[in-house]
């Protein structure tokens, strides 16, 4: 992946489980983006504020990052396939999505995923029959954090989420940052489980 620091515990975000984040702390009007289960693919698009498009950043075999290792139980120095992109409306960096996908993942049904490019991932997870995805973990990133590329760094503090997706006992992580970009935090969406029975067991806590 071009310039990606190295898979350091300094890089990672301090994720912790949306239910530790209270009113004063998760406003309403991030907590009906951050914690809504559905697609962000569409919800972007439904905003009908620009064309969608998705920007692949790079794609690589790597050493995952250790919360993400621990998140998807995967062996120390084990390789996985990381892949890091922009979600964009109008081509305005909106969203940088990053999905680690381990090896066991992309030698079934799902290998397909490999072959991504700029098509987004959210489109074909929720048309997978009995996906089930975990209760969100939250992270606040400060400005200059190692997570984005230099380049994307930011003036202001950015939220995150992350969440891990089953299929058919296949599994990923999908982390998305909400860049300074992005502007409907006040767009009148209520939040509710539009898949039913698909949220799952949390990830486990890191005791971050």
């Amino acid at each position: 992946m071009p310039s990606s620091p190295p898979a350091t515990a300094a890089r990672d975000p301090l994720w912790r489980p949306q239910h530790r984040f209270t009113a004063a702390t998760l406003p309403h009007h991030c907590r009906q983006w951050l914690l809504d289960d559905r697609s962000l693919t569409a919800r972007l698009i439904a905003l009908d504020q620009g064309a969608f498009s998705v920007r692949r950043l790079g794609q690589a075999w790597c050493v995952p990052l250790p919360s993400e290792r621990q998140a998807l139980g995967l062996p120390l120095r084990q390789r996985a396939l990381v892949r890091e992109v922009l979600l964009q409306l109008d081509g305005r960096p909106v969203v940088f999505a990053r999905s680690v996908f381990p090896l066991a993942t992309l030698e079934g049904p799902l290998a397909h995923l490999r072959r991504l490019q700029n098509r987004p991932l959210g489109a074909i997870l929720f048309r997978q029959p009995g996906m089930r995805r975990s209760p969100f973990e939250l992270a606040r990133l400060a400005p200059g954090s190692a997570y984005l590329e230099p380049w994307l760094d930011q003036a202001e503090p950015a939220w995150a989420r992350r969440s891990r997706f089953n299929i058919r006992g296949s599994h990923l992580l999908v982390s998305e940052v909400f860049l300074a970009g992005f502007q409907p935090w006040n767009a009148l969406m209520p939040v509710h489980r539009s898949q039913r029975g698909t949220v799952s067991a949390a990830i486990g806590d890191s005791n971050q």
